[in-house]
């Protein structure tokens, strides 16, 4: 796994750098917790963010908020201090796995495995809420786009639909597509 770590501690960072490396991963970047975390991510591309701080700045989470929703992948917060509101605004951000009472070698690779578990889980959740409301959506337009063609062209709702599916095939292009620029169009009009 390519592997980005962040620490202000360059003690604790060169422990990481070396477990990561012993256990095979490639850490393609180390930063400290102040470097601008958005960049590297966009740059090195990693499989996977480790980050090692005493408590997460609101900065941190906000970078972290921001890859989590512009450039997904799972990332591993460990911190020396926590409360219940910090931890609750970092798994906001997008941390797959949170630890506190800091990093140690020994349980550094089953916290990866569960980091990356949950950071996959919570994607397929995000894409099915994504493609459930894109259908709801083209559910909502499609009914709207039969009424107009009820109204404008005096037919039953099956010759409509039967209108914006003739014109979904001819463009090759999906119902709730086609049926949105039929809305739009009569906006215009």
């Amino acid at each position: 796994m390519r592997v980005v770590l962040v620490d202000d501690d360059g003690g604790r960072l060169a422990l990481l750098d070396e477990a990561m490396r012993a256990a095979g991963h490639q850490v393609v970047g180390r930063l400290a917790a102040d470097g601008d975390l958005v960049a590297a991510v966009d740059l090195l591309q990693p499989d996977i963010v480790l980050i090692d701080v005493d408590s997460p700045s609101r900065d941190t989470l906000e970078s972290l908020g921001q890859i989590s929703r512009d450039r997904p992948r799972p990332i591993v917060l460990f911190a020396q201090h926590s409360d219940a509101e910090t931890i609750r605004r970092a798994m906001k951000a997008g941390v797959s796995a949170y630890v506190v009472d800091g990093l140690s070698a020994a349980r550094l690779a089953p916290v990866i495995e569960v980091a990356i578990a949950r950071f996959q889980e919570y994607q397929t959740l995000r894409e099915e809420l994504s493609s459930t409301k894109l259908k709801l959506a083209d559910r909502r337009d499609v009914e709207k786009a039969k009424g107009l063609l009820m109204k404008r062209k005096g037919i039953d709702e099956n010759a409509a639909y039967e209108a914006l599916r003739r014109m979904a095939m001819d463009r090759n292009l999906r119902l709730g597509d086609i049926a949105r620029s039929l809305i739009a169009a009569a906006e215009l009009l």
